[in-house]
């Protein structure tokens, strides 16, 4: 299953270290042992739910209750990890089964918002209900002007025609989606229930309330505080994404964390009962107001499961939570095995439990510098094979990043949140007064965020990633020998250093031709850098490409002809500076130009392509020159 090319807030982790201080006293730290189900039996269990999920057939639930039965009888774990095998397997296949398409055909009646409908591509698209069934809404002209303003939980009046769903939406195959409503007509429909309204009415709040710090920096505090990015920039989205910071604008488990911390002071002072009802009903409005996505489960499960049994005086570890969460909501939902977005916060939340403390352990120097860097390092190492397989890389400077950003971050939800809804509340002028400190610690995150995707120091691949990991085990394993074992730490240490280097060094030192991204071609030799942008590559791409190939100076920029010219031109000046700009569709060069060690000249017709010569330009190396282009 591949993602969306451009979007990551479904997809991305929680790996910013834990806010200062430690976690909320509502989820105290557990103790060594449990006398329930081990955390190895857990792990156990989760590992054979998600192995059946990935194996639908058809089979009678009936069969794995009588397993259940059976094990809690015989009190042997083995018999539950095969009942709940069989009963994801047998779910699974009844949820792919109910991802048959309806008939086309024209279709009238009252749907539900399942997400907040979002502008792409000229048209306006959110995920709904109608009759039992969720499908992708499209809607333009007045349709998208009705739908637009809506949000989750709502309800419009539609007439429109049901469609199959493009080949490659395997994404929406996933949340249950079967098929595409291309909608003519929509107008509101009946109000939403209660908790959809109260959820709702806070969204609306904190984003009315962060309006008076513009609307960059506006759409940046709804994506940290909501996991909303839908009308953050394609800089902003390739500045979070190049520098590893792009979880937080995916509202995950450090969300959930600094909301119960933000609610500490008002739950101590209540009995526990009370207290555990309150959490389950505070994390229940907050998965709610953040539209369930998976890495909100994920997290909303662990701490209410934690919540749960601290009251009961039983306390227990983070894998052992983590293996419950994911057992009991792939039952619920066989489909999350399939969901990028899941699999990443499970692996950075692996990362943090697994590795994180045997990092601790290991790392010298004092503790407020340790914790951060062990846990970001841990969640990294969790989630790199997943983002090598899924999106080819990892940036070197996402851990930095991630070291930089986490205060800020920790501002933005421990005052933020509550600023934000009082700002709202309360409006004009106090709204700026209250967001000033909010408005500071999101500037710090752009520059991190736009200094980290903007310094060339590459990304990790696969063999990075398998020396890294090697690395650190033997660090680990080493830690507990004596002097014996110290050359292989110090071994282990740098290779590590010298893994994390290399893709920068490989950037230094680039061929004279590279197709970073599809569409964007860099042409490097004699000090001068010409790059090629062809026709509707959009900036998504060409922000990705510039990054990608670690272009800071660009001495050409060609571009068009084309609609997204404008939009590509923006985003390389905004990744690189830019010196001369060729648009063929509007000022076609009337000859050739030499730069550096790089002849460039206008190709006869505009448009056409070949080897050398995409989008109406032949760019050609001249002999004997340098190779490299200016950084």
């Amino acid at each position: 299953m591949s993602p969306r090319p451009h979007e990551l807030s479904e997809r991305s982790p929680d790996i910013v270290p834990p806010p200062p201080g430690g976690p909320p006293p509502d989820l105290p730290p557990p103790p060594e042992s449990v006398r329930s189900l081990g955390a190895l039996s857990a792990v156990a269990l989760a590992g054979a739910t998600v192995g059946g999920a990935l194996v639908a057939r058809p089979l009678s639930l009936l069969v794995p209750a009588a397993i259940v039965a059976i094990a809690l009888v015989v009190r042997r774990p083995v018999l539950l990890g095969v009942a709940a095998a069989l009963a994801a397997s047998a779910l699974a296949d009844r949820a792919v089964a109910g991802l048959d398409p309806p008939p086309p055909g024209p279709v009238q009646g009252e749907v539900t918002l399942v997400e907040d409908p979002q502008a792409r591509w000229g048209q306006v698209e959110a995920v709904a209900r109608i009759e039992g069934r969720l499908v992708q809404l499209t809607a333009e002209g007045p349709a998208a002007e009705a739908v637009r303003p809506r949000l989750a939980g709502e309800h419009l009046e539609v007439t429109g025609r049901l469609a199959p769903l493009p080949a490659d939406a395997e994404w929406l195959r996933v949340r249950h989606v079967t098929a595409q409503l291309d909608a003519r007509t929509a107008t509101p429909g009946s109000d939403a229930a209660p908790p959809w309204r109260v959820a709702n009415h806070l969204r609306r709040l904190l984003s009315d309330g962060a309006e008076t710090m513009g609307d960059d920096r506006r759409s940046l505090f709804v994506g940290l505080v909501l996991g909303d990015d839908r009308d953050q920039t394609p800089e902003m989205t390739d500045d979070f994404r190049g520098s590893g910071l792009s979880h937080l604008l995916a509202v995950s488990g450090q969300n959930v964390a600094f909301v119960l911390a933000v609610a500490a002071p008002a739950l101590r002072r209540a009995g526990v009962g009370v207290r555990v009802v309150a959490v389950i009903v505070l994390l229940g409005l907050f998965a709610t107001a953040t539209r369930f996505e998976p890495s909100v489960l994920r997290a909303v499960a662990m701490a209410g499961l934690a919540a749960v049994a601290a009251a009961r005086g039983r306390p227990t570890t983070g894998v052992h939570l983590l293996a419950l969460a994911v057992t009991g909501l792939v039952l619920v939902d066989p489909l999350l095995v399939r969901s990028t977005g899941f699999q990443l916060s499970v692996a950075a939340t692996t990362g943090i439990v697994v590795i994180g403390p045997r990092l601790i352990a290991v790392l010298p120097g004092p503790p407020v510098v340790v914790l951060p860097v062990a846990v970001s390092a841990a969640a990294q190492l969790g989630v790199a094979p997943l983002l090598v397989g899924f999106f080819g890389g990892v940036p070197v400077a996402s851990l930095p990043a991630n070291l930089l950003a986490a205060p800020a971050a920790a501002m933005v939800m421990t005052w933020g949140l509550p600023a934000g809804l009082a700002a709202g509340l309360l409006g004009a002028p106090l709204d700026g007064w209250l967001h000033r400190p909010t408005a500071i610690a999101l500037g710090w995150l752009e520059g991190v965020a736009r200094t980290g995707a903007s310094v060339p120091l590459g990304e990790l691949r696969w063999p990075h990633v398998v020396l890294l990991g090697a690395a650190v085990v033997t660090v680990v394993a080493a830690a507990r020998g004596g002097a014996a074992v110290r050359p292989w730490r110090v071994l282990a240490a740098v290779v590590a250093v010298g893994t994390l280097v290399a893709p920068g060094l490989a950037l230094a030192r680039p061929p004279v031709w590279v197709e970073p991204t599809p569409g964007v071609g860099v042409w490097r030799s004699g000090g001068a850098t010409v790059v090629v942008v062809a026709p509707s590559t959009g900036a998504h791409a060409t922000l990705e490409g510039l990054r990608r190939a670690g272009v800071t100076r660009v001495d050409l920029l060609v571009v068009g002809p084309g609609m997204t010219a404008a939009d590509e031109e923006w985003a390389a000046r905004h990744r690189a500076r830019v010196a001369t700009v060729w648009w063929l569709g509007r000022d076609p060069p009337a000859g050739g130009l030499r730069l550096g060690g790089l002849e460039v000249r206008p190709t006869a017709a505009v448009g056409a392509r070949g080897a050398d010569a995409p989008d109406g330009v032949e760019v050609r190396a001249v002999p004997g020159a340098v190779p490299g282009g200016g950084r």
